[in-house]
């Protein structure tokens, strides 16, 4: 690598982690955003040919400041074995799809909808969420598919005992998952519990055992594996920014590791250096050896 490149790589990597950078990065995308919202209403010729002046102008930006990214990494194997900066590069290639009409008009359209999720790989506050959510979705999906077993059993009781005094809520196992997820959602729950009631006076029993089940138990266990994730998520950007208490017991840890590393080192040089300096066990002391009789 020549010193030209090397210099142009240092002062993208400047211009890469600049704050001033970042904001205007951040407003452009907040722009392009309301241009896609400005588009759904009706608007002037002139008024649309300008969004389309300032969509090129973006795009063009986008562009610009995702090769910025890619010469300020080292190389690109760097820069594409991060996740969220193979999505950014998708997301800019794909707004590279003409929107004239063209068969792939409305893809380009439906494209560019999805540069305002660049706002999650730029601000950090946002990647930590979108990362935790991503964590939590197997453990959630585990509470789910419990959740469904549960809804399965009620609604084939539901429609067992239910299904003549009202059909068009209890016909079958479908219509009755419907239900109580309505049920679940406290969406008028009370007025299908009365009329249920009107035939079967314990059939409260039904309802408010379900709303605890689903409502209160599984529902603050989907709330804790989220936030269990969150504060794990956390606790991994403190490490990586060394920001926060985890950062400091972070480098504490690093350099007591290092600490010991120099020690295991300095004790390996000891023992090899002892038994070139110790005296050999059967040898005989010099004293007396030249002494006369």
């Amino acid at each position: 690598m020549t010193l030209n490149s090397v210099t142009l790589r240092d002062r993208f990597e400047q211009l890469r982690s600049n704050k001033l950078f970042e904001t205007f990065v951040i407003l452009v995308i907040v722009i392009s955003a309301l241009m896609i919202g400005a588009k759904t209403y009706p608007i002037p010729a002139a008024a649309a040919q300008v969004l389309r002046i300032m969509d090129v102008g973006i795009t063009l930006f986008f562009l610009t400041e995702i090769i910025i990214r890619m010469v300020a990494e080292k190389n690109l194997k760097a820069f594409f074995s991060k996740g969220w900066n193979i999505f950014d590069f998708l997301i800019v290639t794909a707004s590279l799809i003409p929107v004239d009409d063209s068969e792939a008009a409305l893809l380009g359209r439906l494209l560019r909808v999805f540069r305002v999720l660049r706002l999650v790989s730029i601000i950090p506050e946002l990647r930590i969420l979108m990362n935790a959510f991503v964590s939590a979705i197997p453990r959630m999906g585990y509470v789910s598919l419990l959740m469904f077993i549960i809804f399965y059993i009620y609604a084939a009781m539901g429609s067992m005992f239910f299904s003549e005094i009202n059909r068009e809520l209890w016909g079958n196992i479908t219509i009755a998952m419907l239900t109580l997820f309505r049920i679940a959602t406290f969406e008028d729950w009370t007025d299908v519990m009365y009329e249920t009631m009107a035939v079967h006076p314990l059939s409260w029993s039904f309802y408010l055992s379900f709303i605890f089940i689903v409502a209160f138990v599984f529902l603050n266990m989907m709330i804790g594996i989220v936030l269990e994730t969150l504060q794990r998520e956390h606790e991994q950007f403190s490490r990586d920014s060394g920001e926060g208490e985890a950062g400091e017991v972070h480098r504490i840890n690093a350099r007591t590791e290092e600490m010991e590393q120099r020690l295991i080192r300095m004790e390996a040089m000891l023992s090899r250096l002892a038994p070139a300096t110790a005296q050999p066990s059967g040898a005989i002391p010099d004293t007396g050896r030249n002494s006369t009789k």
